[in-house]
């Protein structure tokens, strides 16, 4: 039976910094994915960036560090068996230092796969393919607060048009979403007569989600 998730008790963590990119050599077809990276440096738990030609289903992916060596780690509960082959890549580790928790309410939206058109002349029905998914986005409305620390960093990261990574860790039990994506906020505040003053923001998703039962 599944466990029922509230929305309350939420972190929401956005990435403050990247540390230095160390070079990918090696990403293994397994289940978990295993990477090669010399002299990493990475500890088990540390969330890590990937930039990543040839397995593009990396790409832009915000993943945790689990079994960690001196010169590999796993890519902890990522199932790399049927991915493209990898070509080249590097894994940044990220400081989750700006919490946003100015947030009223969220919603998602997106991820509908654009369908082609794969009918042939011998046919007697129609045919189709998945093409690409539409972008996914979360849009929130914000207290407005424009000394709140978290609503300017995402300010910041609008204003430079500049990718973030994101941790939204759900209590209690801790279940976690990493994703990275770009922020458009403008702190513009917003309301009715006699009603809270918000501001709203919105993430829009690159790649594809991670999550963790805790």
């Amino acid at each position: 039976m599944a466990t029922a998730t509230v929305w309350k008790n939420v972190a929401v963590a956005m990435q403050s910094a990247l540390a230095a990119a160390k070079t990918i050599t090696e990403i293994t077809k397994a289940s978990p994915g295993v990477v090669t990276s010399t002299a990493h440096g990475f500890s088990n738990g540390d969330y890590v960036f990937l930039s990543v030609s040839g397995m593009y289903q990396l790409n832009d992916k915000v993943v945790r560090v689990a079994n960690q060596a001196a010169n590999t780690f796993e890519l902890e509960g990522v199932d790399t068996t049927l991915f493209e082959t990898f070509s080249s890549g590097t894994a940044e580790k990220i400081t989750f230092g700006s919490s946003v928790t100015t947030a009223t309410n969220i919603t998602s939206s997106g991820g509908k796969f654009d369908f082609i058109d794969a009918t042939t002349i011998h046919g007697n029905s129609k045919s189709q393919i998945p093409g690409l998914p539409e972008a996914t986005t979360f849009a929130m409305d914000h207290i407005w607060d424009v000394s709140d620390a978290g609503l300017l960093s995402l300010k910041t990261a609008s204003d430079n048009q500049s990718k973030r990574a994101f941790k939204f860790t759900f209590g209690p039990g801790g279940k976690i979403m990493t994703f990275s994506g770009y922020v458009g906020a403008a702190l513009l505040p917003g309301g009715s007569a006699q009603q809270l003053v918000t501001t709203p923001s919105v993430i829009t998703m690159n790649g594809t989600p991670t999550y963790y039962a805790s």
